[in-house]
């Protein structure tokens, strides 16, 4: 298996190459801005790891990988009208940089093009990634869905939680190391397991998301710290915080969680940040990445593949936990 460095290395080459020259040039110039940001191409890379992991080059599964960014970029160009967003990889928005309706325009092409990168396999190759990024496209939007309406709900479940980040997040995660094991034609018993794995260390990254979004460093996170606060987002932080808190505790976060309207943004997100952390719900966000990073550990085991391909995967898994960006 080659490092993450030299799999990186190839999916940014690859992006790099692609022409995107035709016109109207306002509809292609957003898309290859968002893409010349990087970001850390998580989901391609898990793509050609697994093709490395069960037996074939992972230059094979160079365009699923491929048609796998491309969509996690669409999603991030629409997340960010949706949430307002300023920034994106530390620069400018697209609908900031040009317009919302650009930008709508644009990541709906940069869906089509992700799709027609799956035309490079043979037929059923094609059919069974074609279907997998379909359920996972629309369960994608299912969970964005969740979380607009959750803006609006004051009584959202942990469990309720789980489930929208599972769906938002998490089948990407999946659904990229799944890819590389269609591409490389192993059993179905292993594409599934390794796309349980995804699933569950695709939950841990979300929560762990969310946990950088509060206590994170803007410069080096990317993003603008306290987004999801100002937002009144219910992350897990907030919903454990209320089981955890005071009545007192929890009065004052459902003041500040009840209105957008901030005279001092600052002062809320530093308020909050102090409740999360006085009601231990930060640190019980911790034990939560923790859980379901073992839980996707474990999965690796029942896997029929050689020892040291798991650690490889287990070291990735453990980087990947360890982050503050």
């Amino acid at each position: 298996m080659q490092s993450i460095v030299k799999y990186k290395e190839q999916i940014a080459e690859f992006i790099d190459s692609i022409s995107l020259t035709g016109t109207p040039k306002e509809l292609y110039d957003p898309i290859s801005y968002i893409l010349s940001l990087g970001g850390k191409q998580i989901r391609p890379v898990l793509t050609l790891m697994a093709a490395d992991i069960f037996g074939i080059d992972s230059r094979k599964a160079i365009y699923a990988a491929t048609a796998i960014e491309l969509f996690h970029n669409f999603s991030l160009m629409h997340d960010d009208i949706m949430d307002d967003a300023p920034l994106r990889r530390g620069h400018q928005t697209v609908h900031e940089k040009w317009n919302v309706n650009t930008a709508i325009l644009s990541g709906d092409a940069m869906l089509i093009l992700a799709y027609q990168y799956f035309e490079n396999y043979e037929p059923v190759i094609f059919r069974d990634l074609a279907k997998l990024f379909s359920k996972t496209a629309i369960e994608v939007c299912e969970g964005q869905q969740w979380d607009i309406c959750f803006e609006e709900r004051n009584d959202v479940a942990i469990p309720e939680y789980i489930q929208m980040i599972k769906f938002k997040t998490a089948v990407l995660v999946g659904a990229a190391l799944k890819m590389g094991a269609i591409v490389a034609e192993t059993t179905e018993d292993n594409a599934n397991k390794i796309y349980d794995f995804g699933l569950n260390l695709g939950i841990a990254f979300q929560l762990q998301d969310d946990y950088l979004d509060a206590f994170g460093d803007e410069a080096t996170f990317g993003k603008t710290i306290g987004g999801d606060i100002l937002e009144n987002k219910k992350t897990y932080l907030y919903l454990k915080a209320l089981i955890n808190g005071t009545d007192a505790q929890k009065e004052e976060l459902e003041k500040f969680f009840s209105t957008t309207s901030c005279n001092d943004k600052q002062v809320k997100i530093n308020r909050v940040k102090e409740l999360f952390v006085e009601t231990k719900s930060a640190e019980d966000s911790q034990k939560l990445i923790e859980e379901y990073t073992s839980i996707a550990l474990r999965l690796l085991d029942e896997m029929d593949i050689a020892e040291e391909k798991k650690e490889q995967l287990r070291i990735f898994s453990n980087e990947l936990m360890n982050r503050r960006v």
